[in-house]
């Protein structure tokens, strides 16, 4: 008990304060989030009873509607720094939620799906940026795996929270999320610093225009839009995880709510019990070659769903997504952070935001289309397919790509 003890201070001195700060806002504002993220398409296809096509359409529009927030949000964080995007993000997302849980009808949630997506995404590029500017190359990978724990943590907690609320209405899920996000911007503006870097003191202020056209130069980056060109097959694959997968569950396999918030619950406990050793065990690898590895993983996962049933097997499949989560989350995020100079972090992250974006723009409809049709198995033997590319493509990477040495030393051992 005391070597424990021991070991989480002396991690814990390792990091900056501000990084523990980070993830307490982290931790307030996903457990808002997940009570009510998970079960978005539930709430859609029952108050509105419209099929997983539309829901699919409507995940389109608020990830094109976010990719105009993400921009802007990149430029900002870029331009004025981290601490006022994000709390000017968690200041509108609580505004957003409250609109999205009022809308009367499917009209009026769409109007408001547009607002959502366009402010809700401002706040991504700056929370990745605060924990590269926070951490030297080295430690980022682990780093990253510690929020990913934090993170989970709220997992955890929120489905069990989400049930009691939604028995009530769903309604007041909504506007305990709103809540949850004005608690997180509060911390954020009374405990976390700025931590965008100084600019050289000869440095030459950009304008908002010269801002704006530094995306021209990340998209001149060759091997980086590559990789986020993989990591989207990657991710319209992982995205069934809090889109599909409930209904399809629901709807075929006759799992209950309740079944699917406890596979996300053990999704979450394996990664809290289990992330930062494994990212500790495996940051001595080549990271592209882990990026394959953990979506060989999801292929395999996520095809299982196609011809399983029972509670049993369905944790299986489960268990084998949250192994390759694992596996992907602390690189990926890491890769991003080393293909950016500093001065660009914001515009780089904003753009990597892209393969969530274009995912869930197209990822869903089209899956939709799959689960409303006479062979709704198939969804899950497409995405295995489609996870086997990415499986090759960041393989390809790491064979052409100078980003073929580890995130990190090795570890010691403890």
């Amino acid at each position: 008990m005391n070597s424990m003890f021991e070991n989480a201070i002396k991690i814990f001195n390792e990091y900056p304060r501000a990084f523990w700060t980070y993830n307490v806002i982290v931790f307030i504002d996903r457990l808002g989030g997940f009570m009510l993220y998970p079960f978005f398409a539930l709430y859609l296809t029952q108050k509105y009873d419209i099929g997983m096509a539309t829901v699919g359409l409507l995940f389109a529009v608020f990830s094109i509607s976010g990719f105009v927030g993400s921009a802007l949000g990149g430029a900002l964080t870029d331009r004025v720094g981290r601490k006022g995007v994000i709390f000017g993000s968690l200041i509108l997302s609580s505004l957003s939620a409250l609109g999205m849980g009022f809308a009367p009808t499917l009209g009026v949630f769409i109007a408001v799906t547009v607002i959502v997506g366009t402010l809700s995404s401002i706040g991504g590029p700056a929370h990745e940026a605060v924990v590269a500017d926070l951490l030297p190359e080295k430690k980022r990978a682990e780093g990253y795996g510690i929020i990913r724990v934090i993170f989970n943590l709220a997992v955890i907690i929120a489905p069990p929270i989400a049930g009691l609320l939604i028995a009530n209405s769903y309604l007041t899920l909504f506007i305990v999320d709103a809540a949850i996000s004005l608690i997180a911007a509060a911390i954020v503006i009374l405990a976390l610093p700025e931590t965008k870097p100084q600019a050289h003191p000869d440095a030459v202020p950009e304008t908002m225009k010269q801002t704006f056209a530094g995306y021209g130069k990340v998209f001149r980056n060759t091997p980086f839009v590559l990789f986020i060109g993989v990591t989207i097959l990657m991710t319209l694959v992982y995205m069934n995880m809090n889109s599909t997968l409930g209904v399809f569950l629901r709807d075929y396999r006759g799992l209950p709510e309740i079944g699917y918030g406890a596979l996300l619950s053990i999704n979450a406990i394996i990664v809290v019990a289990l992330q930062f050793w494994l990212t500790r065990k495996l940051e001595k690898f080549k990271p592209l070659v882990m990026m394959a590895v953990g979506t060989f993983f999801y292929a395999i996962g996520f095809a299982m769903y196609g011809f399983i049933s029972g509670m049993a097997l369905f944790i299986t499949a489960m268990v084998i997504i949250t192994i390759g989560e694992m596996v992907v989350a602390p690189f990926q995020q890491a890769l991003v952070a080393s293909f950016a100079p500093e001065d660009m972090r914001g515009r780089y992250m904003a753009v990597s935001g892209l393969t969530w974006g274009i995912a869930f723009m197209i990822g869903p409809y089209f899956a939709g289309l799959v689960l409303d049709s006479a062979n709704p198995d198939a969804l899950w033997f497409v995405s295995g397919f489609i996870g086997l590319l990415a499986t090759i493509g960041f393989l390809a990477l790491n064979k052409v790509h100078k980003a073929d040495v580890p995130i990190a030393e090795p570890a010691a051992t403890d």
